[in-house]
């Protein structure tokens, strides 16, 4: 498997709606004016490092991963990119877009994009983010707002740039109305979908998550499996689920054929962000076996 969404950090320090996001220890998090289990409660030090994630991956047969960002956690740059350097066959990291100019993109793959948290909700107004991507042969990673609200301008960005690889997280916000909208954006040649949070977005059904599949296969209909690719959203997921459940409802799913579940797992993935000499993954036996 391949994981197209995970966020890492060794101190979490953003901010959210004006106020700031900080550990407070057990996992929990102070986020804005109340106090969120941020990570499972035995990460009790507040550190979400690449040794603990992959710890995770190992276990769970995931042989690579994306780090995208949010500015809830804050600017991450430095550390991913000692962690690309230190384990350049499994991850693939990105920089974090501010609104303050063209982030430094050395070292890193792609430029993450937190759409729906713009000042403007215009992309086309963010376009030197995107030639710079482009010009660099990095790809673009973006959480929209949701629904339709930026469509009209991401398909814009696409058009003028369709060499430029670009991925919309969060399977298009898919529980709010409209998000179909996002999903027609992956008929572009260079618009792909990664199903990151689908299970915080359908987790008042919770596991083995009978929509949330439901929603896979019509996004299938609607631009078709190759553009589809699964990812967790670890760590913030993982206060709910074990991160090997955040795929295996899918793995296990008699509504998906082989072909399609190994396109959204591993294929779609792998030639999106360019994953090249992975590891084989063998199984695990655990203590309950």
């Amino acid at each position: 498997m391949i994981d197209a969404h995970v966020h890492l950090w060794l101190k979490q320090q953003g901010r959210v709606n004006g106020l700031p996001v900080y550990d407070v220890g057990g996992g929990k998090s102070r986020f804005g004016a109340e106090t969120r289990q941020m990570l499972p409660p035995y990460m009790t030090d507040g550190v979400n490092s690449a040794e603990r994630l992959l710890a995770n991956m190992d276990f769970a047969q995931v042989a690579g991963a994306v780090v995208t960002q949010e500015y809830i956690d804050g600017n991450q740059d430095r550390y991913l990119k000692q962690v690309r350097k230190q384990v350049p066959d499994r991850f693939r990291v990105t920089a974090l877009y501010e609104e303050a100019g063209i982030p430094d993109t050395s070292g890193v793959d792609g430029i993450k994009v937190c759409g729906g948290r713009l000042k403007n909700t215009d992309l086309t107004e963010c376009g030197d983010v995107f030639a710079a991507a482009d010009k660099a042969g990095l790809f673009i990673a973006i959480d929209m707002a949701d629904g339709d609200i930026q469509t009209a301008s991401l398909r814009e960005m696409a058009r003028q740039y369709p060499d430029l690889r670009i991925a919309i997280g969060h399977f298009g916000m898919v529980t709010r109305p409209g998000w179909q909208e996002q999903i027609k954006l992956a008929r572009l040649p260079n618009v792909y979908i990664e199903s990151g949070g689908i299970t915080w977005l359908f987790n008042s059904e919770f596991y083995p998550y009978p929509s949330a599949v439901s929603a896979i296969l019509e996004a299938r209909d609607i631009c078709g499996m190759e553009k589809l690719m699964w990812g967790s959203d670890y760590p913030r997921t993982m206060t709910a689920i074990t991160y090997r459940m955040s795929w295996d409802f899918i793995g296990k799913s008699l509504r998906l054929t082989e072909e399609e579940k190994r396109l959204f797992l591993h294929d779609n993935a792998k030639r999106f962000y360019q994953f090249k000499d992975m590891p084989d993954m063998p199984y695990i036996h655990h203590m309950a076996e």
